[in-house]
């Protein structure tokens, strides 16, 4: 682990081993913008194995989907397209530290879920997304951005504090600010810049925290947060970013 990197290819490693195989989503919190990057060819998923995003935006029309993580079980990304019902080998995978990956190829989309929050420098993470975003595509009008990021400064946050303190400790809470990523955004010379909160609540423990009976109850707890789908620092489970590059 260094010091702009808050968790290491250990920490995956341990946090795999608990995954648990799920099918393709059939609701995301960014549905929203999913209008918006409609005629896609290219798709990058950034930190993303197995693949999940990659498969959603194939299953969605986009053509050539790849997958950069430094931790990739290829075997696992298969048995995740096998379930979805995908060909084998349709997600690219790239295994390598995206600080140290090197390109000449851009992607129509650049999207990551999950991943910027784990380093110290939000500034640095988003301009290496945005080195990748190709502007050929006329028919979307440029590249696009799609970043999620979980949102901990709110109910969620306290219930990993209290119940899962090494996950939370391996979230950069400043990357969580609307107003840090929008200046960022802004910044990297990005158009059309949405950045906001998810809508409908929904707070979870991964599956190694805790026991079986607490993350039940947890998941009770988020079906009754369901009831009060407003978007606020406090409720709100996901921030999302969204902007072009022309």
């Amino acid at each position: 682990m260094t010091e702009k990197n808050l968790t290491d290819r250990k920490y995956w490693q341990e946090y795999w081993k608990s995954y648990e195989y799920e099918k393709i989503p059939a609701k995301v919190p960014f549905k929203k913008f999913l209008p918006k990057l409609d005629g896609a060819n290219s798709f990058i998923e950034i930190g993303g194995f197995p693949g999940v995003f990659a498969a959603y935006f194939y299953k969605r029309g986009c053509k050539e989907v790849s997958l950069l993580d430094f931790y990739i079980d290829k075997n696992m990304v298969g048995k995740f397209e096998k379930i979805n019902g995908i060909p084998q080998g349709t997600i690219s995978c790239i295994e390598s530290d995206f600080f140290k990956f090197e390109t000449d190829k851009k992607y129509d989309i650049v999207f990551s879920y999950g991943f910027i929050e784990h380093f110290v420098d939000t500034r640095d993470v988003m301009q290496r997304h945005v080195n990748l975003i190709s502007l050929k595509n006329i028919k979307i009008g440029g590249g696009k951005l799609l970043i999620i990021l979980p949102n901990f400064r709110g109910l969620n946050g306290l219930i990993q504090y209290v119940f899962d303190r090494k996950n939370f400790r391996a979230h950069n809470l400043s990357s969580m600010k609307l107003s840090t990523l929008r200046n960022i955004a802004t910044d990297l010379g990005l158009k059309n810049i949405s950045v906001e909160y998810s809508r409908k609540p929904i707070v979870w423990l991964e599956p190694a925290a805790g026991s079986k009976l607490l993350r039940k109850l947890i998941k009770l707890l988020s079906y009754f947060l369901k009831l009060f789908p407003v978007k606020c620092r406090l409720l709100s489970s996901y921030i999302i970013v969204y902007a072009e590059r022309k």
